[in-house]
């Protein structure tokens, strides 16, 4: 398979059936998507009991769910300018401007940058408690520490395999040795 074969097989495929759906289930793939809206106090909690365990523990530098929060400024339109789209039946959101500025920058801005930064918290409490290797351990990355809870011991560094013990994910002793 050819390098650009890849990228579209990696893809999902969504705007080519798009039109194909009848607007039934257009309709209903839009209250779908709205839906997780009343499931976010419960992640919001969640996310925050997960950022002040890590402080507990003795966090420091930690992100914030704001960091992962883009700009309002960088956003490309306001509501005086707001595109809508044309064509579709008379009372469809997607020809409403207060639709799509609320939509996005507030809603998809806001829950994207929470989905985010939990799995970012939920990475970092993984790499303190748990520092084995594992075919995914590369995807956490973003959640590197300086010392995993196996590493503050001498004792138990020993303990470690040689990949765990130096990996830079969850120590900074393997960048030490780069400088």
């Amino acid at each position: 398979m050819k390098a650009c074969e890849q990228c579209a097989a990696d893809r999902v495929q969504i705007g080519c059936n798009h039109k194909q759906m009848s607007v039934l289930q257009r309709t209903i793939g839009l209250i779908l998507v709205y839906l997780p809206i009343l499931t976010l106090p419960f992640v919001i909690t969640s996310a925050y009991l997960t950022y002040y365990s890590l402080i507990f523990c003795g966090a420091k530098n930690i992100k914030k769910w704001g960091d992962y929060i883009p700009d309002r400024a960088s956003h490309r339109y306001s509501l005086k300018d707001q595109i809508t789209m044309e064509g579709s039946f008379k009372y469809s959101l997607a020809q409403s401007k207060l639709y799509w500025i609320l939509n996005c920058t507030v809603y998809c801005p806001y829950s994207v940058a929470l989905c985010e930064w939990h799995a970012y918290l939920v990475k970092v409490v993984e790499n303190w408690w748990c520092p084995f290797t594992h075919a995914n351990k590369d995807n956490y990355k973003n959640g590197s520490i300086d010392k995993s809870f196996w590493h503050i011991h001498p004792e138990d560094i020993s303990k470690l395999n040689k990949e765990d013990r130096e990996n830079p994910i969850f120590t900074d002793e393997a960048d030490k040795d780069l400088k």
